[in-house]
């Protein structure tokens, strides 16, 4: 039988130290790198472009959710030593379970379109190189990145996403040095409120952007293979209370610096862009932003873009696996799972299809998976049979709850206005 790792048993006899809470750190910043992807930067910089400071309240709204079930979706995983899809796979029957899968991976599928073809618009912006072609690189360069995840190396794969992390947040903020947002603005969009339809589908768009349904499915997995080796591996309750007060240091410190890195976007495009015809894409707003502030500034965007999709593509592809491992107990090569997902944006990006508003649909396709996720996870939380001692308190079920009809009311805002619209 498989035992606890060091670090666990340090945690299971002694006191969280600094040092120790340190070493339990990198799950959530692997998670996190979902909610700063090419997706994010779409969506952001057409918000900010083309609204100025209207949706900042959105972002803001957003990355408090995510704060929330990202900490849910590890502390399942933790506590149970289970990934959310195992447990969905334990309780769904075959064609319930069959329909489910088939859900989280197109979901997983419309990211991976998102990832993919940001990184191919970075080599393209940066190098020339055309955009399938591009796509074909990041394809390579994120399973070479995927891994350093095999062969229980975890902790170093964590340690790569962090690192790529630090260059996504250099590349996307440093154009605020040089062009600061307006104070009066920033907080006039700090006000709940939209200005019409056009503006209910960016919300979508971003929130679907920021609360990512695959970065909930492969957190508690990310939670589990670091603390919890094995389900049947007893862990004392108060261990696993420590490593729940690490676990929120770690979502709460890699999500915040998620939010700052989608507000500052949103920031850039609405004191650089605003005003400016063609803004509203990716190389428009690249355009704009190195007129405004220079070649150099540009080229760190564009970088940070680039970074943001191979280190996102490759988070994403292992929660592909991660769901169908769960739910249809299904394991297939990763070559073969990283072929698979990388084809469709190939073949949108071969078609001509424009890559802005491809990476914006399929932030809006996110936002209407992200129900089937948040409903059961705020059910397995709250189970107490589940959970043990460590169940969710009414007041976090109701913080839950609330964020999960918030995202349903707005999607079904979204269809409405859809459907009156057409």
């Amino acid at each position: 039988m498989s035992q606890p790792s060091p670090t666990t048993i340090s945690v299971q006899t002694h006191r969280v130290s600094r040092r120790a809470l340190l070493g339990l750190l990198g799950p959530a910043f692997v998670a996190a790198i979902a909610y700063v992807d090419p997706g994010n930067v779409a969506a952001n910089l057409t918000a900010g472009a083309k609204y100025g400071y209207l949706l900042v309240w959105v972002l803001v709204a957003a990355n408090v959710m995510a704060m929330l079930i990202q900490y849910q979706s590890a502390k399942l995983g933790i506590v149970t030593g289970k990934s959310l899809p195992e447990l969905l796979g334990e309780r769904l029957p075959q064609t319930a379970r069959r329909a489910y899968w088939l859900q989280a991976e197109l979901v997983a599928a419309a990211t991976d379109i998102a990832e993919v073809v940001g990184g191919a618009l970075a080599l393209w912006l940066l190098f020339g190189i055309p955009l399938p072609l591009g796509a074909c690189i990041v394809g390579v360069i994120s399973m070479i990145l995927l891994l350093a995840q095999g062969n229980n190396r975890q902790r170093s794969f964590e340690l790569i996403i962090v690192f790529l992390l630090a260059i996504v947040t250099v590349g996307f903020l440093t154009g605020l040095v040089f062009s600061p947002p307006d104070a009066g603005g920033v907080v006039a969009g700090l006000i709940p409120r939209f200005a019409g339809p056009d503006t209910v589908l960016l919300a979508a768009s971003m929130l679907g952007a920021t609360v990512m349904p695959h970065a909930i499915y492969v957190h508690s997995a990310l939670s589990r293979d670091r603390h919890r080796p094995s389900p049947h591996v007893h862990v004392p309750p108060v261990a696993v209370a420590r490593l729940l007060t690490a676990t929120r240091v770690d979502v709460l410190a890699a999500l915040a610096l998620a939010g700052v890195v989608n507000i500052g976007m949103l920031l850039l495009a609405a004191s650089t862009l605003g005003g400016q015809d063609g803004t509203d894409s990716i190389p428009g707003a690249h355009a704009a932003i190195v007129a405004s502030l220079g070649p150099v500034v540009g080229v760190i965007f564009a970088v940070g873009l680039l970074v943001s999709g191979l280190a996102s593509t490759s988070v994403g592809c292992y929660a592909g696996a991660t769901i169908m491992a769960g739910l249809l107990k299904i394991r297939i090569p990763l070559l073969a799972r990283r072929v698979a997902t990388l084809l469709p944006a190939i073949v949108l990006l071969a078609l001509g299809v424009d890559p802005t508003w491809a990476l914006v649909l399929s932030q809006v396709v996110l936002s209407f998976g992200i129900p089937f996720v948040l409903i059961p996870l705020i059910r397995l939380t709250g189970n107490a049979e589940i959970m043990g001692k460590f169940v969710d308190r009414w007041p976090l079920r109701i913080a839950a709850m609330t964020s999960a009809a918030l995202v349903v009311g707005l999607n079904g805002v979204l269809l409405w206005l859809t459907v009156v619209g057409s």
